[in-house]
């Protein structure tokens, strides 16, 4: 089968394994079903713009031209510190609205562990994805909170405690320490500032995420389109937003949304 077109980050579902499909022009491929067989990538020179579809000879914050990424809403700040929101004091930063509509709304603060454990933040609606997205093999809400704003708060004030990054090599070989989650949670929850501990979420549920993946690697190479524009090998396993294939060969899918590929298989 041979599918062309823009990439986006790849469509993920919750169950007993979870389930891979990738945006690719006008088609959704289910990847799941590629594990196991020899798949060819290949970039055809061009990106398109994940905002305004025009044309770009770079991408930007994963996937916009540059214009977009310096003007767009989706491309502020505050997309990537909660804290800097202001849209629950009516304050526009770029578009009020838009700023509305994502700042107040219900937000989950987590912890999850991936290579250890981290703390972070996503909006209600994006539980679990967020949490597949970064690769965790638990999470456990921690608070909810009714706006971005008081989410980043919280998870300001923890990071003094607990580190807020994915240790992306470490998450892809799969390797993480034993850790009680439940008892995690509640430390962090007595670190919490008196102000934000009613938003402390009482239940106390384990999310398990499995991925997969036939074999982890033990030694990892990470490739992109940039340097490597075309690579065929035998698809082990997808992770996180990464397909990993056979001999380690890793490649981060989000990093290339926007980009104009062929797939063949």
């Amino acid at each position: 089968m041979n599918y062309e077109g823009q990439i986006r980050k790849m469509k993920t579902e919750l169950g007993d394994e979870i389930m891979y499909h990738l945006p690719i022009g006008e088609d959704l491929v289910n990847m799941n079903e590629l594990i196991g067989s020899t798949i060819t990538l290949n970039y055809g020179h061009k990106i398109l713009c994940v905002n305004c579809g025009r044309e770009t000879v770079k991408s930007f914050n994963q996937g916009f031209c540059y214009p977009c990424f310096k003007n767009s809403p989706s491309a502020a700040d505050w997309i990537i510190h909660p804290e800097l929101s202001k849209a629950h004091l009516g304050i526009e930063d770029r578009d009020l609205e838009f700023e509305k509509s994502v700042q107040l709304q219900p937000h989950v603060v987590y912890l999850s562990l991936t290579s250890g454990i981290k703390v972070g933040i996503t909006r209600g609606t994006q539980v679990p994805t967020r949490w597949i997205d970064q690769g965790a093999v638990k999470a456990i809400k921690l608070a909810e909170t009714p706006n971005r704003y008081l989410a980043g708060m919280i998870e300001v004030s923890l990071k003094a405690h607990m580190a807020d990054k994915t240790n992306w090599r470490q998450m892809l070989l799969n390797v993480y320490p034993d850790i009680d989650l439940i008892e995690e949670k509640h430390k962090t929850a007595e670190l919490i500032a008196d102000q934000y501990q009613d938003y402390i979420v009482k239940e106390d549920k384990i999310i398990d995420l499995n991925y997969p993946v036939i074999q982890y690697p033990v030694k990892l190479t990470s490739i992109g389109f940039d340097k490597v524009p075309e690579y065929s090998g035998k698809l082990m396993g997808i992770k996180g937003q990464y397909l990993i294939f056979q001999n380690g060969v890793v490649m981060n899918v989000r990093k290339h949304e926007g980009y104009v590929v062929e797939l063949k298989s």
